[in-house]
């Protein structure tokens, strides 16, 4: 590789790290590391929501032909009291989505470049301005090396985020999350919770069943088509006096059921049906808006890494991987251009890195302050929902039942939510280099 090139290094093997490494891996000489703690990528959650937005970002990538998804059509939302007053709401989604198994997801593409210098199963623990030199990374085994630009895809624990913003502070949103993948047949006998994906409210939470990958890729004689099975619980985080930051970590049927006693019973009999050792449990943090996604001129920030914002709009893969996009466009786009100075060659990598990384924050921040300011909104109609419920009744069912109708009709399945999940990223793009060559546009 020549002097020029640019020595990439990737933290993070989720759709983040490994979706920048498949754009940046098309640009010419671009050397990357890519740097997992994990021995190996695996499922960590369940499944993966791929709307078009999604769609849209692989087929850029040249990796949609790999990932295949169960088409879903009907969302169902049923309501469940703690009276055990049943209701439904079918609502019909504008926009078709698919789920797909993470695992599927992550190995849906051949990703060209070197899994760390020495093959690291050994995480970065923080990273440092090495001034002129780039970005020093320091790894937990003692061992360091030195990259022109650090990408941060290490999600919402962000090292990356820590070491570039240290003032910048996540906290236990009151959100608890129990995942898992069971045998769709195994809970067949059990009326309304296949085919359609379907929502199960209860008073402090909900249960999400929904199926995941292609069904005709199953036989009788094959593998089982699988059911993604996710459960929250909600509280008050200010009363929360369990120690927090667990991700993925094994879960007991025994702990996981003990908050849902009062659902539907074909609610309590799909969760008591789940083998033992299937659960894994998911504290949800989140953190405010940070206002640039970029630092020192050579540290970018993508997916959750960027904005935390604990599994909000149920399209975080489609936002990594559009970073990651959007990123690779930007470095093309800035050392493709003609040099107007005669600096060296270090000052002008460099600099095209620094200039690549302010288009990338130009584009992307808004996009995720918009998100913010989204979600900001809903949180302030549930709570003026919840204090006129408690003014025209003190009846726990009635008010449950009107701020319920609130979040629900929060989830958007209009025109609405475009901007989200009919996002194209490519005519952003597009957009973005046309209002550059226009003058005061």
């Amino acid at each position: 590789m020549s002097s020029e090139g640019i020595r990439v290094a990737i933290i993070g093997g989720g759709p983040a790290g490994l979706g920048a490494a498949i754009a940046l891996s098309a640009l010419p000489n671009v050397k990357i590391d890519l740097y997992e703690k994990a021995r190996e990528l695996r499922e960590v959650g369940a499944g993966i929501n791929i709307g078009y937005n999604c769609w849209k970002v692989l087929e850029l990538l040249g990796a949609a032909e790999e990932v295949r998804g169960h088409l879903q059509q009907d969302v169902l939302h049923r309501v469940v009291t703690r009276f055990l007053c049943l209701h439904m709401v079918s609502q019909k989604w504008s926009i078709r989505s698919s789920q797909v198994c993470q695992a599927s997801f992550l190995s849906a593409s051949e990703v060209p470049v070197e899994t760390g210098e020495e093959n690291k199963t050994t995480g970065c623990f923080n990273i440092k301005d090495a001034e002129a030199q780039g970005v020093r990374l320091n790894f937990e085994d003692g061992t360091d090396t030195i990259a022109d630009l650090v990408i941060g895809g290490d999600g919402i624990r962000s090292v990356v985020r820590l070491s570039l913003f240290p003032e910048h502070v996540t906290s236990f949103t009151g959100t608890t999350i129990w995942r898992t993948l069971v045998p769709a047949k195994s809970l067949s006998h059990i009326p309304d919770l296949v085919p359609e994906t379907s929502w199960w409210h209860g008073p402090a939470g909900h249960c999400y069943f929904s199926l995941v990958d292609d069904p005709s890729e199953f036989s009788d004689s094959g593998p089982d088509q699988m059911l993604e099975i996710s459960c929250r619980y909600i509280i008050d985080p200010a009363l929360d006096t369990e120690r927090r930051f667990s991700w993925g970590i094994p879960a007991t049927n025994e702990r996981v059921t003990a908050h849902f006693t009062q659902y539907d019973p074909r609610v309590r009999d799909a969760l008591s049906m789940v083998p033992e050792g299937y659960w894994k449990e998911f504290s949800a943090f989140s953190g405010p808006r940070l206002e640039k996604l970029v630092g020192w001129g050579k540290v970018v920030l993508l997916g959750d890494a960027s904005h935390p914002l604990s599994g909000a709009f149920g399209s975080g893969a489609a936002f990594a991987l559009e970073d990651g996009w959007i990123l690779a466009r930007a470095i093309e786009y800035t050392t493709t251009r003609p040099r107007l100075t005669d600096d060296d060659v270090q000052t002008i990598k460099a600099q095209n890195i620094a200039d690549a990384l302010e288009i990338f924050n130009k584009i992307r921040s808004p996009y995720y302050l918009r998100m913010h300011k989204h979600l900001d909104n809903a949180q302030d109609k549930v709570l003026k929902a919840r204090t006129e419920a408690k003014a025209q009744s003190s009846d726990p069912k009635n008010i449950f039942e009107s701020v319920l109708e609130t979040r629900i009709g929060l989830f958007g399945s209009g025109e609405e939510m475009n901007w989200i999940y009919r996002n194209d990223i490519e005519l952003v793009w597009q957009d973005y280099l046309r209002r550059t060559t226009v003058p005061n546009l």
